[in-house]
């Protein structure tokens, strides 16, 4: 689970949520390049797929109200790479506590190191190089996002945070879509545009409800020390925190 929440840290970027304002421009992309997506700033979200009966158009804070079109694809790209972190995440929390207690690093069937929180402890005990090798790794996956989905800035706005003119450090690529960085080992996106803003949708709904689900999962074990299935019951006990190579007072 640790390297899910270190890839969670890695990966998130506040930048992503600089404000702008809406400019009052029509866009004329190529939308077979943003996957039957046309931006519409008369629609919610400028038309981004998303929304879910009966929630609808679900924005209580108004971010999406006043924001232009290079800052909803921002909030989009954001929202679904934190999903998707959290997707793992959750996967990470469920599958390496009891009963099921898998552990890609190290054999855990000569004890229990307990709730998933604590994990990061047993990993740089065992695998020292290991928070090494994955800042590695993240950096390579995220250098690969930026030079997919980013544009490279103009000399002159280096180091501004906006300007009327010129291409920011932030902006995204005008046929770039949010999140989609042609991964795809399974072949499983959809060419049709219906098809694939309802599998988007999808994709969206399950990360929203995984970002609540690691939030849950965290502090239940903050608050009692214990691995999930053990506090719901269905798993036994096994966890002895003398055991841990890192001890807290």
């Amino acid at each position: 689970m640790k390297f899910f929440t270190a890839l969670s840290l890695l990966v998130s970027s506040a930048s992503a949520f600089a404000p702008s304002l809406k400019a009052a421009t029509t866009t004329t992309l190529n939308s077979e390049t943003l996957n039957g997506w046309v931006p519409d700033e008369e629609q919610f979200a400028w038309g981004l797929p998303g929304s879910l009966a009966p929630v609808g158009d679900f924005d209580p804070l108004g971010f999406a109200e006043n924001a232009d079109l290079n800052q909803i694809k921002k909030y989009r790209e954001a929202e679904l790479q934190h999903g998707r972190v959290a997707m793992l995440a959750v996967i990470g929390m469920l599958v390496t506590e009891e009963p099921i207690e898998f552990h890609p690093l190290f054999e855990a069937s000569n004890k229990d190191i307990g709730p998933a929180i604590r994990h990061l402890d047993e990993v740089r005990a065992v695998s020292p190089f290991f928070f090494e090798i994955l800042g590695l790794v993240i950096g390579a996956i995220e250098l690969n996002r930026a030079l997919l989905g980013w544009k490279s800035p103009d000399e002159t706005t280096l180091g501004q945070l906006r300007t009327e003119e010129g291409t920011m450090f932030q902006d995204l690529k005008d046929d770039y879509y949010p999140g989609d960085v042609g991964f795809d080992p399974l072949g499983i996106k959809p060419e049709d545009p219906d098809e694939f803003a309802e599998m988007h949708t999808k994709e969206l709904q399950h990360g929203r409800l995984a970002m609540l689900g690691i939030a849950g999962i965290v502090a239940q074990e903050l608050v009692d020390g214990q691995e999930i299935f053990v506090s719901m019951g269905v798993a036994p006990d096994r966890f002895d925190p003398s055991l841990l190579p890192v001890q807290f007072p």
